[in-house]
């Protein structure tokens, strides 16, 4: 299925959080050079924690900042946020083309913000090196994204590449 192929609709940018919350993202923004911003994205994340734009936000804030364990846990929270709205499984293991082939049309901005969630999921994963787990994520998406619009293709074979240099020296050295 080619997943750039529809309307996108309801974009998570799209959806009105509270002038609060908005203000405390803009905040964050104008404050990030000086260190300043997360506190402000953290704020906003409690009063909406359930906001796709306050995790964006965050996601973005720690992972700039190099913090992969951070920005990881708020990819996973992100996934979890958007799983039930498209009617995926918990386990991202069992998502397969017919949940994405039968999903109404309205449901495909969704669908793709999760499986671009869950490549970041799997690029955080491999960037902590925890690189099987990486490999599962890329395989699954590859599996699912045959035109690799979703580009997991090439991070797949990063992650087969870095694994076959490890088991290479391990062999030298082991």
């Amino acid at each position: 299925m080619d997943l750039l192929q529809f309307e996108a609709e309801d974009l998570y940018y799209e959806q009105e959080d509270s002038p609060e919350v908005q203000a405390l993202i803009m905040y964050a923004s104008e404050r990030y050079a000086t260190g300043e911003a997360e506190l402000p994205l953290l704020q906003a994340y409690l009063r909406a924690p359930e906001s796709l734009n306050v995790l964006v936000s965050l996601n973005r804030f720690y992972y700039y900042q190099h913090r992969l364990q951070e920005a990881l846990l708020i990819s996973e929270k992100a996934l979890e946020l958007i799983r039930p709205g498209i009617g995926f499984p918990a386990d991202w293991r069992q998502v397969d083309l017919g949940l994405i082939s039968d999903a109404p049309k309205e449901s495909l901005t969704r669908i793709r913000l999760y499986l671009f969630t869950l490549k970041s999921v799997g690029f955080l994963n491999m960037r902590l090196e925890n690189l099987e787990l990486a490999k599962a994520i890329f395989e699954k998406l590859v599996a699912l994204d045959d035109m690799d619009r979703i580009g997991a293709k090439g991070l797949l074979e990063l992650v087969v590449r870095r694994q076959e240099a490890d088991e290479g020296i391990f062999r030298l050295f082991g």
